[in-house]
């Protein structure tokens, strides 16, 4: 995690719904993927893109800590990507694009980032998508996940029922489909030419959520 944190009000003023002005804080306050995030981009002036950007929190995260490298935010869901453009209408250096990570990923060297969403993809989708990103990834650059993990513990069981009371309420347009284990990362991204390390990143929430960092060795 960071040692300090960004003015979360701040970010919260950008937003263009009420719905999101009360999320925006709380959600960037608690959750600590933003922070571990933080922590392995730190210090580096790679690009990165945010695949599965949402409305683009981590890019408002990133310039908060004054991290000032290029981002590229990459998502599906128009209406997001829609909030994404107008909250950030002013940063330099962040931008944002609507499309499917499953057949058109952006044209990127540098860093990659894809937080919570490879549950919404097969298997066979899930392995395609990282290795694009992986391709994606420069010399001294990582590719930086965060998802929650196939197994059996009551935490996998409590995740599943988050996912799925999320598409109930609309928030996420998709159902999961399949989690992936910890083997299929470390399998696909070595065949990649990366260094893969996998962490628990629970944080306080109840979640099977784990950061798993793949980096290529610089030149």
């Amino acid at each position: 995690m960071t040692s300090t944190e960004p003015d979360l009000k701040a970010i919260a003023k950008r937003c263009h719904t009420r719905w999101d002005r009360y999320y925006v804080p709380a959600k960037l306050g608690t959750d600590p993927v933003y922070g571990a995030v933080a922590s392995e981009l730190g210090g580096t002036t790679f690009p990165v893109l945010d695949i599965g950007c949402g409305i683009g929190l981590l890019a408002h995260y990133l310039r908060g800590l004054g991290q000032g490298m290029p981002v590229t935010g990459f998502d599906y869901d128009k209406r997001k990507i829609t909030s994404a453009i107008a909250m950030a209408k002013d940063l330099p250096g962040v931008g944002f694009s609507v499309g499917d990570a499953r057949k058109d990923l952006p044209a990127h060297q540098g860093h990659v980032v894809i937080l919570d969403i490879l549950q919404f993809f097969t298997l066979p989708e899930q392995e395609l998508l990282l290795r694009e990103a992986a391709r994606r990834v420069a010399a001294g650059g990582k590719l930086i996940i965060r998802s929650a993990l196939r197994d059996a513990s009551w935490r996998y069981r409590v995740t599943v029922l988050g996912d799925w009371i999320a598409k109930g309420t609309t928030w996420m347009k998709a159902a999961p489909v399949a989690y992936p284990a910890a083997e299929q990362f470390r399998r696909v991204l070595s065949t990649e030419g990366l260094a893969v390390k996998v962490v628990p990143l629970w944080g306080g929430t109840p979640f099977n959520n784990h950061l798993i960092t793949a980096e290529r060795p610089g030149i």
